[in-house]
């Protein structure tokens, strides 16, 4: 990450390595966010994009990316880094190697992020780039007003409950900036009344679905992705008025599947050091498959959430697999 002194975003973080730590969480507009960014929330609320950026936000690690004017909201981390990748590569017509100038959290700069110096906020990581860009994170609530004002593209990809939850409690476990997660059990009913960090995962997929044709958002489903990943890289593609060729979009359906993404050390966030990102806790490209709840969620606690899941979304129907 680029700074007074051109340091990487590896040494930035290493510089401020002191002062990180588990940040504790303050409301925001009722939405619980990491003390940094509340602190700061006055200049992220005022932020204007340019009519070309692209926007992405995600429920439970949830971010917002901006792109040439497209908000593209995606769950949880591998959904997120997933739909990043999808994305730039798209608009470098499948050049892995332009892909490859800089990691995700560059390229994607994280919107609403504070941290302590010398990393550069998300905004000041903007004001370097051009047009487009892509940012990322926020519920529908707290997304800048000046992006619907511009009527900015949005794409949201939405993840089942479930698969979500389990997700985030790992990156949250391997995170050494996010809330301390504590055991398994407490952490479904924090899922449940919408006490992680950047709030309630309900509130977050219903705010995008509800408003998704008056907004012309891009409403997407990672378990869609995963059945049948060339077909929704064409739909993204479509969407965001690009033109490519069949080989293209092959070439990029295969340069994002879990197993290259994996490998790729400008997608996997090995950029992170290792005292902030803790790979030996979780990976942060974990297994990125659907229904490996299965392997968390007891009998009981699947009755408990399937009951609870019921009456929050009752008043809407998306259309969610927890299988495929």
């Amino acid at each position: 990450m680029p700074g007074e002194e051109n340091l990487s975003y590896h040494e930035a973080i290493e510089r401020a390595s002191s002062s990180l730590y588990r940040f504790p969480l303050l409301p925001v507009r009722g939405i619980p966010l990491m003390n940094h960014i509340a602190n700061s929330w006055d200049t992220i609320w005022a932020f204007r994009p340019d009519p070309s950026d692209i926007l992405i936000a995600t429920p439970q690690s949830r971010k917002v990316y901006l792109y040439k004017s497209e908000l593209i909201c995606v769950p949880g981390t591998l959904g997120t880094t997933w739909t990043q990748e999808i994305v730039d590569l798209l608009l470098h017509n499948g050049d892995a190697d332009a892909c490859k100038r800089a990691p995700t959290p560059e390229r994607s700069p994280f919107l609403e992020i504070v941290s302590p110096p010398p990393i550069l906020s998300g905004i000041d990581l903007m004001k370097n780039m051009d047009p487009p860009r892509i940012i990322t994170h926020l519920p529908f609530q707290l997304v800048p007003p000046a992006f619907w004002e511009n009527k900015c593209k949005t794409i949201y990809v939405a993840r089942n409950a479930k698969d979500n939850m389990v997700s985030y409690y790992h990156f949250d476990c391997m995170n050494k900036t996010q809330p301390e997660p504590g055991p398994w059990e407490g952490y479904i009913s924090k899922f449940m009344r919408g006490e992680l960090a950047w709030g309630s995962w309900y509130d977050h997929v219903k705010g995008y679905w509800k408003e998704r044709e008056k907004r012309n958002i891009l409403y997407l489903f990672y378990e869609d992705m995963k059945e049948n990943p060339r077909r929704e890289v064409e739909r993204i593609m479509n969407y965001l008025d690009l033109s490519l060729s069949d080989e293209v979009i092959s070439r990029i359906a295969e340069l994002t599947s879990f197993e290259i993404m994996k490998e790729n050390p400008m997608a996997n966030y090995s950029c992170i050091p290792t005292h902030v990102f803790d790979n030996s806790v979780s990976p942060f490209m974990r297994k990125g498959q659907v229904g490996d709840w299965r392997n968390h969620f007891t009998p009981e606690q699947s009755k408990m959430f399937a009951e609870d899941y019921d009456k929050k979304m009752k008043d809407v129907n998306i259309p969610f697999r927890t299988l495929i």
